[in-house]
């Protein structure tokens, strides 16, 4: 899961979300020297990658991508689960929007802003002002993320392939998806 779901997981605690949110960025036993509710986040970040990434739905996930994606699968089912849950996200958050849960989110990451790690104080202005938690909603920004992630992290993505893929099996994906999230959600009840 990608931004957007670890968020969601963190439940209303605004410390829990932002040590959520910069779990990938915290490695090891770092962690140790945040306060404690942001330490939860960022174990909490470990527990659902881990759920995540040997979840039989989610491993079918990737199957499915791994022609098209190769060793990128996983990160690109990654980015579909954020899609799917925004572009769905009343229901999955009982009648909150989208745009609700994303503003209290930039705020939440404004107010610790001091506890950001350094690569994650380079991005989030630019995250915030683009809106990206929002964003996914749409094709276009996901594929605005994927460009991101392509020129940032790793020339391999190729964005429009990323939306071409999504888009011929968006249904299918769509069902694995609402299965995992009956499972996700009674996991890391929030």
């Amino acid at each position: 899961m990608n931004y957007l779901a670890h968020i969601y997981f963190s439940g209303t605690n605004r410390k829990v979300a932002v040590g959520n949110f910069i779990g990938d960025f915290v490695k090891g036993k770092s962690y140790e020297k945040y306060p404690s509710s942001f330490q939860k986040g960022i174990l909490l970040h470990r527990k659902i990658d881990h759920f995540t990434d040997t979840h039989p739905i989610f491993l079918e996930t990737v199957d499915i991508l791994r022609p098209s994606f190769g060793r990128y699968s996983g990160i690109m089912a990654d980015m579909y689960y954020d899609y799917l849950l925004a572009s769905d996200f009343e229901r999955y958050s009982n009648g909150q929007s989208l745009g609700k849960f994303s503003r209290n989110f930039y705020l939440s990451a404004l107010l610790y802003y001091r506890w950001l790690p350094k690569k994650v104080k380079g991005f989030i202005f630019h995250f915030i002002r683009t809106n990206r938690l929002e964003e996914y909603a749409t094709y276009d920004g996901l594929q605005y993320s994927l460009k991101i992630m392509s020129v940032h992290s790793s020339s391999a993505i190729n964005p429009t392939l990323g939306i071409e893929v999504l888009a011929a099996n968006e249904v299918q994906l769509r069902s694995l998806f609402d299965e995992f999230m009956k499972e996700a959600q009674q996991k890391f009840p929030h």
